[in-house]
């Protein structure tokens, strides 16, 4: 039996889960038009601070206009480049599909061998495992054609919901703090200006990571001799945006690729071995130095939330999970009856772990010298 105290207790865990449920059923309904202007609000943090200086030149819709039209030209470079690669690409799709075909031709063998299924018996599995594919081939199609449908519009708006934040921010930071009481609005102040920060930070070293990661994805695999060096270098820096998910769905892709343009199995090898010192390489050097030195979130919670972002709203929810769960850690450090919820995203255990360990290091070597 429960005592009366520990009522207000359950109260509140309900109220919480009430609260992350309401909130994920809204994201999911709406994800349409909420991932769009969450994207917009992403951006306009990015550009915030170029913004303000340009403020100091020019008026405010002058400088909303160049910094967002730099913005796009950056954006627009960036898909130009990666268009042509995946336009040598494409060309060269023939070629590998009789590459593709032996593949499956050995494969069958080995079955055949190993399992005693003959060719026309595995066809058939495979032709029972597509049948549903080939039912609603229609329902893709629309499906298909919806997607691309919403992504261009999702495109249009993205600038004018950015266009618009930037030029109305001072009116929305207001209406932010006006609508709590007097004694909240420092507290909302400090939240407000911290996530900002926090999504500048983020956003600003996510960039950076990428450039780098293309950089030491490409320059392995041109070392290598392996095909389309630069499309799978950047592709695999743009899916490790997605933590830890992207980069194991960036090493399957990668593998089967060059196991399409290459009989040589030692490739395909130095792919999966260029990948993992690059991930590697990111999780213990560039991540912490230039992404999490203000998102100190622990891998759990990471995970956890990525998963969640994905059933939500699919791979836009996976990239945007990281930014949210750092917004709500900072809410949840400013208020009271929150804090343990931000003690236990928080990644300060093992930061401290880490302080204790080295300090221990440095003790035992000056004893060494000592000696």
């Amino acid at each position: 039996m429960l005592g009366r105290s520990q009522y207000p207790y359950l109260k509140k865990i309900y109220l919480v889960l009430f609260c992350g449920i309401a909130c994920g059923f809204l994201i999911f309904i709406g994800q349409d038009i909420l991932v769009p202007i969450a994207f917009s609000v992403l951006l306009a943090m990015l550009l915030l601070p170029v913004n303000k200086r340009l403020e100091k030149k020019t008026n405010r819709v002058m400088a909303i206009m160049i910094s967002l039209s730099l913005a796009i030209v950056c954006i627009v470079i960036v898909v130009y480049f990666f268009s042509t690669q995946i336009a040598g690409f494409v060309d060269d799709l023939p070629t590998l599909k009789r590459q593709l075909n032996k593949h499956l031709a050995t494969l069958q063998r080995y079955i055949y061998r190993e399992f005693h299924l003959t060719r026309r018996e595995q066809t058939e599995y495979l032709e029972q495992a597509t049948s549903e594919i080939k039912d609603n081939k229609g329902g893709y199609i629309g499906k298909t054609f919806i997607a691309v449908t919403q992504s261009f519009f999702t495109l249009i708006l993205l600038p004018i919901y950015t266009f618009l934040i930037l030029y109305y921010r001072d009116m929305i930071k207001k209406f932010m703090i006006d609508i709590f009481s007097d004694k909240h609005k420092p507290k909302v102040q400090e939240v407000i200006t911290e996530s900002r920060l926090i999504v500048q930070s983020y956003m600003t070293g996510l960039l950076i990571e990428m450039g780098v990661i293309t950089a030491i994805n490409t320059a392995g695999f041109l070392l290598f001799g392996i095909q389309y060096a630069f499309f799978l270098g950047f592709l695999a820096a743009v899916l490790n945006l997605i933590p830890y998910i992207g980069m194991l769905i960036a090493s399957v892709f990668c593998m089967l690729v060059t196991a399409t343009t290459s009989n040589d199995l030692s490739k395909i090898i130095w792919v999966a071995v260029v990948l993992t010192v690059v991930q590697f390489f990111d999780n213990n050097i560039i991540m912490p130095k230039i992404v999490s030195s203000r998102v100190k979130i622990n891998a759990l919670i990471t995970i956890f939330g990525v998963l969640v972002g994905g059933a939500i709203a699919g791979v836009s929810g996976m990239f945007l999970s990281i930014p949210v769960i750092a917004i709500f850690k900072v809410i949840c450090d400013r208020i009271e009856d929150l804090q343990p919820y931000g003690e236990l995203m928080g990644d300060e255990i093992t930061y401290a772990r880490r302080g204790k360990l080295l300090k221990r290091f440095k003790s035992r070597k000056k004893k060494t010298i000592n000696v």
